[in-house]
């Protein structure tokens, strides 16, 4: 009989009459699980307890279709978990196609890994970014889990495969001349999209996403009911700038969402990829992600004197810690805070 770890709990398996027979001890002792493991093999020699039959193994293409649809019904407070879910899945599909989950190993992970890092991307013909690997990765990861959970399988391969590296400090903080150089060539409505980021620090995809109903001109505030966290799901602050807009947007938009999307519907508007690439190749400002401009704002907001708690909380952050990757003082912001430190010190 072999015992073994598992989320912090303690595991037996041993063959009994040729069929294996593995189960979780609850117990975080390793002498107490050998003792159960012991017991419930004396148990079955007795009769007292019987063998029950181990459940179907599904293949790699059947499994993920059933996780899908469960995401869906699980996530449907937050779509944009289970889309990031179908972006995964596909790749992970095209290589485990029927495989059967159970003979899936860490050298199979491991190879899935370093295939995708040699791959390029469809539309770009880059190679795919770290970040891009590792989401396929978790997904992966959390098939497996909730296949354990149905007692489907008893280990996954996924956790012993080391995730890659993520160079999270590749953004930009965009100077003057080149938001007004972007804000001039974009077209609507990534002008006004693009611009409230700039004004307010909101993720693109809350912007994407402000309904009517959470405008609140009369007190300056825009509420965003969106967000895993209750910090996300805030009250925003709005300048002089981005009440104008969205008063604009209020007179002259019809439907529930400010920025709606083309389909049928009131639904909001997607994404302005194709639009933002357009107007950084007629701008001539060095390449940049939409969400950058948020970047950009949390960075002059501390320049602006903000406190890292303040910021946090005006940015939909639950921990200070979050803020740190966003906030990058200049050279000269960090000048001129020492010859205030020397000015306090006289």
């Amino acid at each position: 009989m072999a015992i073994y770890k598992r989320g912090g709990v303690y595991w037996f398996h041993f063959v009994f009459n040729g069929r294996h027979v593995q189960r979780s001890t609850k117990q975080t002792n390793r002498r107490t699980a050998r003792e159960i493991g012991a017991a419930y093999r004396t148990k079955l020699a007795k009769g007292e307890v019987g063998i029950v039959e181990p459940k179907p193994v599904p293949t790699f293409q059947v499994a993920m279709k059933e996780f899908l649809a469960w995401s869906e019904h699980e996530h449907a407070a937050h779509p944009n978990t289970h889309k990031r879910y179908q972006t995964s899945a596909k790749p992970l599909m095209r290589h485990f196609r029927d495989v059967r989950l159970d003979t899936i190993t860490p050298e199979d992970v491991e190879n899935y890994k370093t295939a995708r890092a040699r791959a390029k991307g469809q539309k770009t013909g880059r190679r795919l970014r770290p970040a891009t690997i590792n989401r396929e990765l978790a997904c992966l990861k959390i098939l497996f889990n909730r296949e354990i959970k149905n007692d489907v399988l008893a280990k996954n391969p996924v956790s012993r495969v080391k995730f890659l590296s993520e160079d999270n400090e590749q953004m930009c903080v965009l100077a003057p001349e080149e938001e007004k150089a972007y804000l001039l060539a974009a077209s609507q409505p990534l002008r006004d999209i693009a611009t409230l980021i700039l004004q307010t620090g909101m993720r693109p995809e809350e912007v994407y996403r402000i309904r009517r109903e959470n405008v609140h001109l009369s007190q300056f505030y825009l509420f965003n009911p969106y967000g895993k966290t209750k910090a996300a799901r805030r009250k925003i602050p709005l300048t002089e700038v981005a009440a104008a807009i969205l008063r604009k947007r209020l007179d002259s938009v019809q439907g529930i969402y400010l920025f709606p999307g083309r389909g049928v519907g009131d639904q909001p508007i997607i994404k302005v990829n194709n639009a933002h690439a357009a107007t950084l190749e007629r701008s001539g400002v060095r390449p940049f992600r939409l969400y950058d401009l948020r970047h950009t704002w949390a960075t002059l907001a501390t320049m602006a004197g903000v406190d890292l708690v303040t910021l946090a909380a005006m940015l939909g952050h639950s921990r200070i810690q979050m803020v740190l990757r966003y906030a990058h003082p200049t050279e000269e912001h960090q000048f001129q805070a020492m010859r205030k430190v020397e000015a306090y010190n006289k």
